[in-house]
């Protein structure tokens, strides 16, 4: 019994090789089949917009803020106008930014983890990095140092919005990250009691 081959066989057998042998016509290959190499898949976030005139008006009075995991973006609005719209990076791992209406709980300028952070020693000289209080021992001579999280905005406990690094996903702990030149910004404008809603 013989089966046919389908028309692209020929097609499909010479692309697999060029791949598999690293071939320098393998990027065209992938082209034929719309597929992205993987540095073209990051998604870069678009920049942080600002109106000078809403910014102006916004107060800790009158200032609301909302956060959307889904398009990584937070809001300072004033009523329901958008005074500054920036990118973020929230918890890598569904359910680690909790979603609803909360309030800012608390405002530190120079605030550090008491959780994630790196073990030094007596110089402050970073022997281990990326540890957990929880789970890592410290080694002998050093002791935990908590990772820097300035203009700190608690919303919920262990979670807040602060200065760190957005890479164009969510991949804090929890935290909602904003930019460096955002974040005093926003930490300006709200005071303990603000609105914060976190949406999907």
């Amino acid at each position: 019994m013989r089966f046919p081959i389908p028309r692209n066989f020929a097609i499909l057998v010479v692309g697999a090789v060029l791949v598999c042998s690293g071939s320098a016509f393998s990027a065209p290959f992938f082209g034929l089949f719309g597929v992205k190499k993987a540095n073209e898949s990051l998604h870069r976030q678009d920049p942080p917009k600002v109106s000078a005139r809403l910014l102006d008006q916004v107060t800790q009075a009158n200032s609301r803020v909302l956060v959307s995991l889904g398009k990584q973006r937070a809001y300072l609005l004033l009523n329901n106008e958008i005074a500054i719209d920036t990118p973020i990076s929230s918890g890598k791992a569904a359910g680690m930014t909790p979603t609803g209406t909360f309030r800012v709980q608390e405002k530190d300028p120079d605030h550090r983890s008491n959780l994630y952070g790196n073990f030094v020693d007596s110089q402050g000289r970073v022997v281990r990095a990326g540890v957990s209080a929880r789970i890592d021992s410290a080694p002998s001579g050093t002791h935990f140092q908590g990772s820097p999280m300035y203009y700190f905005m608690r919303i919920a406990d262990g979670v807040g919005m602060h200065v760190g690094i957005l890479p164009g996903y969510p991949a804090s702990h929890g935290c909602i990250r904003m930019p460096a030149e955002i974040a005093p910004m926003f930490y300006q404008r709200v005071r303990v009691g603000t609105p914060v809603e976190v949406v999907h």
